[in-house]
């Protein structure tokens, strides 16, 4: 297989699952012989690097060299105080149109010393947005979520046509890509391609990584959840059912978010606060997994839920409320039993059901999709 020169691009290395995978892709292409990099926009709050030492690491300050043009500077100040105001969420509107000069340039660099690159990925709209004004046939741009198609207007239209307009975009769900069809018939893009290339599931890292034991992990039995602790994710949503299940339990939430304090303010109206234990942001989330007896999803959209394929591949059975997104991806064939309807009190019963007895057995093959090796091939023959 010939060896070729890959790019993974993302803003920020910070803890989340779109940032997990940007990093998973670069040791994926790593892993299948390829020459990979991954440059990311942002030091602050790293908290994430590649599994493989050869996949090599790249910073570029691009909003700092942006505002050091002067040119980037005065744009980046108009949107800020005339854009911002009128359209609203349009201050990358005046910073995307030097971000993309600044990384254009500082690719030429990169391919001086290292080589053409034969596959540049864009991971995250807020990487997009960054570099908007940068086009070149070997970008691919991954959609990580869906659409929110409330309505159309002329700022939206705008935004997409800058956005997503004549480039190749891939989506890391069918349900996705379907959101960007709908998307694209209201407001009028069309992308030069679009296709469906699922996240890679790294099974050998993680099962690794899960064999680490955490100070603070509970010594009892307990379900747990895995995401940051805003309300796309409706933890509120996981707690009430759960109060309603009845379960003793305890309900272990791992991550950190804006929504912490009304979550714990609910817990204790709910009566529920000695039973649900609030982990934080913890580094390496799979011990957490490993060892919990239930992971449950409680989101109102995924794109694709990375965190379902990471519990099943620490050997934990998950249950996932049905959302618009990727969900059904990942639970298909006999893992469809492992959806429930968003509905509080279908939730708690089968959280009760799926809660006693031993683990039930995982197989491997439920998750051949997400094989790193797969999805690496995907990208370059896309």
């Amino acid at each position: 297989m010939e060896s070729l020169r890959t790019l993974v691009v993302v803003r920020a290395l910070t803890m989340g699952g779109m940032q997990r995978v940007a990093v998973n892709l670069a040791d994926a292409f790593a892993a299948s012989g390829h020459d990979s990099h991954l440059v990311c926009f942002r030091q602050e709050g790293q908290a994430l690097e590649p599994n493989r030492e050869d996949v090599h690491v790249h910073f570029l300050p691009l909003m700092k060299r942006a505002r050091m043009t002067g040119v980037g500077y005065l744009l980046e100040l108009a949107a800020r105080l005339v854009l911002n105001p009128l359209l609203g969420r349009a201050l990358f509107l005046g910073t995307g149109i030097m971000g993309g000069v600044v990384f254009r340039r500082w690719l030429k660099r990169f391919e001086r010393e290292h080589g053409r690159v034969d596959c540049i990925v864009f991971r995250g709209t807020g990487t997009f947005e960054l570099t908007w004004t940068f086009r070149d046939s070997r970008a691919r741009y991954v959609l990580e979520n869906i659409f929110h198609l409330h309505h159309s207007s002329r700022r939206r239209q705008l935004f997409a046509r800058l956005l997503y307009h004549r480039r190749h975009l891939v989506a890391v769900s069918e349900g996705v890509a379907q959101s960007a069809r709908d998307a694209m018939a209201l407001w009028h893009f069309e992308p030069s391609g679009l296709e469906v290339i699922p996240n890679p599931c790294p099974m050998d890292v993680i099962r690794r990584q899960m064999q680490e034991v955490p100070p603070d992990l509970p010594q009892q039995p307990y379900i747990v959840n895995v995401a940051r602790l805003v309300p796309a994710k409706d933890q509120a949503f996981l707690l009430d059912a759960y109060a309603r299940s009845g379960l003793t339990l305890p309900l272990v939430l791992v991550g950190d978010g804006q929504e912490r304090d009304a979550l714990q303010a609910q817990a204790l109206e709910l009566g529920i606060a000695s039973r649900v234990i609030f982990a934080g942001n913890q580094p390496n989330p799979y011990p957490w997994m490993r060892h919990a007896r239930l992971f449950v999803l409680s989101s109102r959209f995924e794109g694709m839920g990375i965190v379902l394929f990471e519990a099943l591949t620490c050997g934990t059975p998950v249950l996932s409320v049905d959302c618009p997104g990727g969900v059904r991806q990942v639970l298909k064939g006999e893992l469809e039993s492992c959806i429930v309807p968003r509905d509080e009190a279908a939730l708690a019963e089968a959280m009760q059901c799926a809660s006693t007895g031993e683990k039930p057995p995982i197989r491997d093959e439920w998750l051949e999709d997400f094989r790193p090796e797969r999805v690496a091939a995907a990208f370059l023959a896309s």
